[in-house]
């Protein structure tokens, strides 16, 4: 197989399998030969499924010719994060304390895309249990950086990112909590989307902190992220055509958002507001109080329902744990359930204040990460270091969980430096139309 056909995006290689010029099934090889030869293939990958991968290529080849494709990712090979059930094949959630979980059924997500056409790779390493934005991972696999190999992936997503940033997946699949699409995707120069909490089935996916957690795509393309959301639902896609920045209303979250900003991310976002700017948008700077209000309720509301959920399998062996993962779950220990009650009383007024306050807008935009990709080495010797730049990296990212929003980050031109925009709950549509534009604007 001839070309470029490792940095094309899925929708590319989606029409030129309906067209006749590419086949499903060298396809398929290709990529599962690319991470077998690739030197940090074994870092990204957990497990690769060739024997599913060719079968399924094999039926959307003979689908294609019979002119009968499933949709337009049909044949097109995809990475899932290894808290995907798929039967099977071993999923452990990066943690020594699932070693060895086959499960016998695909998550619904998988199958739904499974449905469409989209062909299944294999699983890609995450942070342990999905606990952190690092992407750090001395228990299973630490993915590398696209831009740096010295630094982190972002995390939990990590391998999904490192996936299709090192050409070895068209898309990827991962999961998001607090930031953990988002992160990887910006650090790795891709784009992320964050769905609205309750939008994609959460079946057969290991739990993080289920309130919380939603299923969302890795890609190049906003386009590609819109097909791949219409293939995990088994909806139709958003129409993406003609989408236009011309008079859509932005508001830059000031305050919170800027708080302890590295002058890299702070650059890279003022570089792409103006851009955004100078292709219609009409762009307003303010803090809105809801979204600083929430930041301190992330302790008992994440930590509290994660360790609720994790703290017999935790407890039962805690040294098979990554020892900042493991405390970061035993944190939740020290809320009650009167706190946790009371957050979430707390947090569903300020989604009605937040809602309020940005009525008027089309999106917020910020900084995907207030911070640029920490040094791997340095995560693992210094502790301070590690919970400083964990706790920073999420910070921005989760606004848009707490507050139940949608989101998507998109590559700003400066490496592992991405700007979001937060969209209205369940509006991924509305998200994705000005996505699209904001992607040319900053391309351009």
């Amino acid at each position: 197989m001839s070309g470029d056909w490792q940095a094309k995006s899925a929708a590319a290689l989606g029409r030129a399998i309906g067209k006749g010029e590419m086949d499903p099934t060298t396809l398929a090889e290709g990529f599962l030969d690319a991470v077998e030869a690739h030197a940090d293939g074994g870092r990204i990958y957990s497990r690769t499924t060739r024997e599913r991968a060719l079968a399924e290529a094999r039926a959307a080849r003979d689908r294609a010719r019979a002119g009968l494709r499933h949709g337009p990712l049909d044949g097109v090979p995809v990475s899932w994060k290894d808290l995907f059930d798929s039967a099977g094949t071993g999923t452990e959630a990066g943690s020594a304390l699932l070693e060895g979980r086959v499960p016998d059924r695909d998550a619904r997500v998988l199958a739904n895309a499974t449905a469409a056409g989209v062909v299944c790779l294999g699983k890609t390493h995450m942070s342990e249990l999905a606990f952190s934005g690092l992407g750090l991972n001395p228990v299973t696999a630490t993915p590398p950086n696209v831009n740096d190999p010295a630094a982190v992936p972002g995390g939990s997503s990590s391998g999904a990112a490192a996936s299709v940033a090192f050409g070895l997946a068209a898309a990827a699949v991962g999961s998001d909590t607090g930031g953990s699409v988002r992160i990887p995707a910006a650090w790795n120069d891709l784009v992320g989307l964050k769905t609205t909490a309750g939008r994609l089935p959460l079946e057969g996916v290991v739990p993080l902190a289920a309130t919380f957690d939603t299923v969302g795509p890795l890609t190049r393309t906003v386009e590609d992220a819109a097909l791949m959301l219409a293939a995990l639902e088994g909806g139709p896609a958003p129409d993406l055509a003609d989408a236009t920045l011309s008079g859509a209303r932005l508001l830059v979250l000031e305050s919170v958002a800027f708080d302890d900003i590295r002058d890299t991310p702070r650059a890279a976002f003022e570089s792409a507001a103006e851009r955004l700017g100078a292709a219609g948008a009409r762009i307003t700077r303010a803090p809105v109080a809801a979204a600083e209000a929430a930041m301190p309720l992330s302790g008992v509301v994440f930590a509290g329902e994660a360790y609720g959920l994790w703290r017999e399998v935790i407890e039962a062996d805690p040294d098979a744990m990554f020892r900042p993962i493991l405390e970061r779950f035993r944190g939740g220990a020290a809320f009650t359930a009167p706190d946790y009650v009371a957050a979430w009383a707390r947090l569903d007024q300020l989604r009605a204040e937040w809602a309020a306050a940005t009525a008027g807008f089309d999106a917020v935009i910020l900084p995907t990460a207030p911070n640029m990709p920490p040094d791997a080495a340095r995560l693992m010797e210094d502790t301070d270091y590690y919970v400083t730049e964990n706790l920073l990296t999420l910070r921005n990212t989760r606004v848009g969980n707490l507050l139940g929003l949608c989101g998507l980050t998109l590559p700003t031109g400066t490496p592992s430096a991405g700007i979001s925009l937060l969209g209205r709950p369940g509006d991924e549509a509305r998200l994705l139309r000005l996505g699209t534009a904001a992607e040319a604007a900053l391309a351009a």
